[in-house]
């Protein structure tokens, strides 16, 4: 078993990334691969599924170019929340009024259907209790009533198959209508064990989907990582280069296969205060462009402002609460590049470190060393919150750019404090965070987030976390490994943990009440100036 190995395959948003991992967790090699964003109308992104597929079966050979097919045991997928249309013969049906008709799928950024998501919200359906009480519009419901009300001859009548993009690719690759229920809870209202709503899909206008036993939304379903049909069906395999037969894994979103490669990781021997302890002690927080805080429990547990609880959407069996951040490294390289002094900083930076390329982020960290300055700065932050930026002052220097970027961080970190509490007080018991995804390769930002929280903070080893929980899925579907949780256990591996500061917690817990009332006056400030 020792040379044994997986595929993991991760479909993001303009790329399609593979990677090679050994039984151990050690990623062997990786490929990545563009694949097509259209925009036919504002806020309106389109891909293809077919260029998708074909573009993860270059991307698997060549991580395992060279390699004996028989070693490679078992493939698992993951891919962004977008919604992909099939009619009765399995074809692409294109979800645009013009245009190419291999553009099938409605991407998870696409905006579309931010009125039909308004009305479902104010219809206040018991389903969205498990979505924080309000329906976004990068959910499928809104969509499908949008493709059902604008594009009812072109697309509508012909669909036969709607699937979130991970189910598909699952489908494609076994030929299995399973779906995951990691999509079907997160993305699709789907509650097990009752399953479908059949009141919330005929009070939105909808009710054509529960035709057929709901055979266009689906009607089995699987945890993350079960195995699917007889493995990888012989034109899949030829696809991708694989065996027939070998082993597929029910797939997750992206941001949960990230959860999956870090927080199920060995911390024995770490002094960790989430050693010994149940995986529900650990918050898993995947931070890039947005940020996801994942936390599972043995019981469902309802938080306001936070999705779930969702059974088995991420680890088997255990129920899964997720709270976010729209906008974390997307909010700190606006702050920056927004700035007058952002070409200083380049032209800085360059000169610091001429071997990192424009690496402006470790530029600033050590600037902020450099002042010796002191980190107790009042940042605030609130999604809903138009932005508030306290005490700037009329210069415009490149100190002013880095303490401005330092509260920037703050903010988020007691942005993530507040998703902390708010669980908390709800019944988790969270005592280890799990960073992964961009921003945790910023020291600063990982930092920061351990001092707010009063948390240790649990790095990876390996950078693609998202990868390595993919490729889990596959080592479960194998059955190399009795569960998911002895796969993450082995697969997920410990690289650096970083305590918090304790002589600053009490800081960020004083200031922690402040923001909150200032919170309270900055939404009475919008709501008056709206009025106007």
């Amino acid at each position: 078993m020792a040379d044994v190995c997986y595929v993991g395959v991760d479909v993001g948003t303009a790329s399609v990334r593979a990677a090679l991992v050994t039984r151990a967790g050690r990623v062997k090699s990786t490929a990545e691969e563009p694949i097509s964003i259209w925009e036919p109308l504002t806020d309106h992104y389109v891909q293809s599924s077919t260029e998708i597929w074909d573009k993860c079966c270059i991307a698997v050979k060549r991580v395992t170019e060279g390699v004996d097919r028989s070693q490679v045991r078992g493939i698992g997928f993951d891919a962004t929340c977008s919604l992909v249309v099939l009619d009765q013969s399995f074809q692409p049906v294109p979800v645009s009024q013009h245009g190419d008709e291999q553009r099938n799928v409605v991407m998870w950024m696409d905006h579309r259907a931010a009125e039909q998501a308004a009305r479902i919200t104010s219809a206040g359906h018991g389903v969205l209790s498990r979505v924080g009480g309000v329906m976004s519009p990068e959910m499928q419901p809104p969509k499908l009533l949008w493709l059902k009300e604008n594009l009812r001859e072109r697309c509508w009548n012909k669909a036969a198959h709607f699937f979130d993009l991970p189910d598909f690719l699952s489908w494609k690759a076994t030929g299995s209508l399973t779906r995951s229920l990691c999509t079907l809870v997160c993305k699709w209202t789907y509650c097990p064990p009752e399953g479908w709503d059949a009141g919330f899909w005929t009070s939105i206008g909808l009710e054509d989907l529960l035709e057929n036993n709901s055979s266009k939304l689906g009607n089995m379903t699987c945890s993350p990582g079960s195995p699917l049909g007889d493995g990888l069906t012989q034109e899949a395999a030829a696809d991708l280069g694989l065996e027939t037969g070998t082993a597929v894994g029910a797939s997750l979103i992206d941001a949960h296969a990230g959860g999956l490669g870090v927080i199920g990781a060995d911390v024995k021997g770490l002094n960790l205060p989430c050693e010994d302890q149940p995986i529900t002690s650990r918050m898993a927080m995947i931070c890039g462009t947005s940020t996801c805080h994942m936390v599972v429990s043995e019981q469902p547990l309802f938080v306001p402002g936070v999705w779930g609880p969702c059974l088995s959407a991420m680890v088997p069996g255990m129920w899964l609460n997720e709270g976010g951040q729209s906008a974390t490294g997307r909010l700190i390289e606006h702050m920056v590049k927004g700035h007058a002094a952002y070409t200083q900083l380049q032209e800085e930076a360059r000169q610091r470190f001429p071997l990192n390329g424009e690496n402006v982020y470790t530029y600033l960290n050590s600037h902020l060393s450099s002042m010796a300055v002191s980190v107790l700065l009042s940042p605030l932050a609130d999604p809903n919150l138009k932005g508030m930026v306290i005490g700037l002052p009329l210069s415009q220097t490149l100190d002013d750019l880095a303490l401005l970027y330092l509260a920037t961080i703050q903010a988020l970190a007691l942005g993530t404090l507040h998703i902390l509490e708010a669980m908390k007080e709800a019944g988790h018991d969270i005592r280890t965070l799990f960073l992964c995804g961009g921003l945790s390769k910023n020291a600063l930002y990982v930092q920061i987030h351990a001092n707010a929280t009063g948390l240790p903070v649990v790095l990876p080893d390996q950078k693609e976390a998202v990868l390595i929980g993919a490729a889990v899925l596959g080592a479960c579907a194998s059955q190399d490994y009795s569960s998911i949780q002895e796969a993450m256990e082995r697969m997920a591996k410990v690289g650096k943990v970083v305590q918090p500061d304790c002589e600053l917690r009490s800081f960020y817990e004083r200031k922690n009440k402040v923001f909150l009332r200032l919170f309270a006056h900055q939404r009475e400030y919008q709501a008056l100036m709206s009025q106007r």
